[in-house]
């Protein structure tokens, strides 16, 4: 179920507005999770063994599973379900926001008297050029994207994401919707004592959730986020200033950043690349690759690969690239993540790839404790339901 955010630019709503919201949340986690559950019987139980015992090959990988899932009216009730879940997120919040638009610029005011103690900073960059995969496509079903400059203040794309972030994830990704961001941080942490970062850059921030994790877990290190999306940055920054989070934004292109060579200590991003087209991913590494120091690390929180999953997991996970418009996402999965790195300069010696618990749901004794044994790809990774873990994957410089 939402909560209340940890942050003073959350908007609640009436009662009957909280009402909705904890509907809709509820209604993605049952699907995500029973619905989930029962499709998935349904293809153990009837439909691979119906393959068999008409002479077919059992599926190999995920595009068998879907094409053998297709006609089936459960998958069908199921997708159709799920992509109804979605929408209503972003009519649920967008209602909430106009109706309560007195609230949240009053709330923003406040945070803005607060700026000028600030540590962090916003630079924002009007001549930059969209790129046409944020500014064509309506992202996870998001009415204008997240780079429309919806309201008055500007940053209404950045308020619809976290608040519909809040509703989508309907529990499962933090208190203040930055477990992967401090389950990714800490596992460097705890995993990598001696390694102490002074400058750390988010490559795809949005709204700064995860960016302000490693400010907070590195409390002594310059951070910086960056995006393209100037309303999501207006936010991240205000965000960032209510929480007391120092954190550098930045408007820039990923592919293309205004940074010196060998700049940061640590290069992040977090459900970022599958966003991209296949080349400009390859930029993306590039870039990191460039502007880390020697012995640096990039490092990135993403979707597991499809060659280290089962094919029925493989096919669950890529549901969001075929219905949920995000065209680039299954061509990422469907990469060799260590291949990606070598050919962004990396060496083979120096990749990296792990599978982390989510590091706000427990102490840190037992988180040091989780991540003292290597963990296993599995059904619940990268997946929203219960025991959801995240995989990082990335490279020393």
């Amino acid at each position: 179920m939402p909560q209340p955010l940890l942050h003073d630019l959350y908007v609640r709503g009436t009662r009957r507005q909280t009402a909705q919201q904890d509907f809709v949340s509820s209604l993605r986690a049952y699907v995500l999770n029973d619905m989930a559950n029962t499709m998935k019987s349904r293809f153990e139980n009837k439909i691979e063994p119906g393959l068999r015992k008409s002479g077919k090959d059992a599926p190999q990988n995920g595009v068998d599973v879907h094409r053998a899932m297709k006609p089936d009216n459960y998958f069908k009730f199921y997708s159709s379900m799920r992509y109804c879940a979605q929408e209503m997120v972003w009519r649920t919040i967008g209602r909430v926001l106009n109706e309560n638009s007195t609230d949240f610029d009053a709330k923003l005011s406040a945070v803005a008297d607060e700026e000028d103690t600030a540590a962090g900073s916003l630079t924002l960059d009007h001549s930059l050029e969209l790129p046409k995969n944020v500014s064509a496509i309506d992202v996870h079903l998001a009415p204008g994207g997240y780079h429309t400059a919806a309201g008055a203040d500007g940053c209404g794309a950045g308020a619809l994401y976290d608040q519909g972030l809040n509703i989508f994830s309907f529990g499962m990704m933090g208190a203040n919707l930055d477990d992967i961001g401090h389950s990714m941080a800490n596992y460097i942490r705890v995993k990598f004592p001696d390694f102490k970062p002074a400058d750390i850059l988010d490559l795809g921030c949005t709204i700064g959730h995860n960016t302000c994790a490693w400010a907070q877990v590195y409390p002594d290190a310059d951070v910086t986020g960056i995006d393209v999306a100037a309303p999501c940055l207006r936010y991240a920054h205000a965000r960032a200033v209510s929480q007391g989070t120092p954190v550098h934004f930045r408007q820039m292109n990923a592919t293309s950043l205004d940074f010196a060579d060998n700049s940061f200590d640590v290069v992040f991003s977090s459900m970022f690349l599958h966003e991209l087209p296949l080349k400009d991913i390859k930029a993306c590494l590039a870039e990191a690759y460039r502007v880390l120091k020697p012995g640096g690390l990039m490092l990135h929180m993403e979707l597991p690969p499809n060659d280290e999953m089962e094919p029925y997991d493989s096919f669950y996970l890529d549901w969001d690239a075929y219905y949920n418009n995000e065209p680039f996402y299954k061509k990422f999965r469907d990469q060799n993540v260590s291949d990606l790195c070598t050919e962004a300069g990396f060496s083979t010696d120096r990749l990296l790839s792990f599978i982390t618990p989510q590091y706000t749901y427990m102490s840190d004794a037992d988180y040091v404790s989780a991540v003292s044994e290597e963990q296993a790809f599995d059904e619940t990774t990268g997946r929203l339901a219960e025991g959801v873990q995240w995989f990082g994957f990335g490279a020393w410089k």
